[in-house]
């Protein structure tokens, strides 16, 4: 019986064979082994690439909170200082406010100190104005008829008084020395205007009456300027036949109707009730 062996001979075509089989299988180990670590390389760097991205996008929004942060941080800042401006400002304008308040108290309560004591000033001249027409109205009425009106004091010289002859304005002894006695009286007076008012009885024209009427005051005026009165304080007016004493055409009414009246207006009293 033949046994079977395998030959030791290196020329041996089937030793060659497993050689170069051996080395085949061997190389097919060594490139499945590179291949599998190159895939678990390949796995590392995408799983590192994925925490780095990973990474980068934390990183990223804590970047986005931190500026986010930030703004509302200044944000915060800004509208505390506006803030605080705008405390500091009203404060000032409260104070600006409180004084331009106690300026306005002052003010108003020196007014009315002031007003009180022109008022109290007002009511004493008042009073010392009264007192001076009441004295004149008495010492004017022992010379003739002499009343109150609003405006002053009214003194009537009629036909008892003035005689002036009809168609006259020429003044008399007697006419003269009763106006020196007025003269002597509203000398001693101050702060008084005095108009001359001439009247006719109706007998002639009213232009006629009219001029003999203003000639009758001024005759009157000029004497009393003689007496000593300023001619500055008084003033001459005529009215003709327009305003009658008493009603009638009889000698005596007319008579009394051919006048002159002396009004007398205290300037402090008309200036005070204005």
């Amino acid at each position: 019986m033949t046994s079977l062996s395998l030959s030791d001979d290196p020329r041996d075509p089937t030793r060659t064979n497993r050689g170069l089989l051996g080395l085949v299988v061997l190389l097919l180990a060594v490139v499945a082994a590179l291949g599998y670590l190159s895939y678990r390389n390949d796995q590392r760097l995408r799983g590192m690439e994925r925490q780095v991205a990973a990474a980068s996008a934390r990183a990223e929004a804590s970047a986005n909170l931190a500026r986010q942060a930030m703004d509302r941080a200044v944000a915060s800042e800004t509208a505390a200082r506006t803030a605080a401006e705008g405390r500091e400002a009203a404060e000032a304008e409260t104070a600006e406010a409180r004084q331009q308040r106690e300026a306005a108290v002052q003010d108003a309560t020196t007014a009315r100190e002031t007003a009180s004591r022109a008022q109290a000033e007002a009511d004493a001249v008042r009073k010392k104005a009264e007192a001076e027409v009441n004295r004149l109205q008495a010492a004017l009425g022992q010379i003739a008829e002499t009343r109150r009106t609003a405006l002053g004091l009214v003194m009537n010289l009629g036909g008892d008084h003035l005689k002036f002859e009809f168609d006259k304005a020429d003044l008399r002894p007697e006419d003269k020395e009763l106006l020196s006695r007025i003269a002597g009286i509203l000398m001693t007076a101050h702060d008084y205007t005095i108009s001359v008012n001439g009247h006719t009885d109706d007998v002639g024209s009213d232009a006629y009456n009219q001029k003999l009427s203003e000639r009758r005051a001024q005759a009157v005026r000029n004497y009393l300027v003689e007496a000593g009165l300023p001619p500055e304080i008084l003033s001459v007016e005529g009215h003709g036949k327009s305003l009658p004493l008493v009603r009638g055409t009889s000698e005596a009414a007319r008579a009394k109707n051919r006048r002159v009246e002396l009004g007398l207006v205290n300037t402090q009293i008309r200036y005070l009730s204005r």
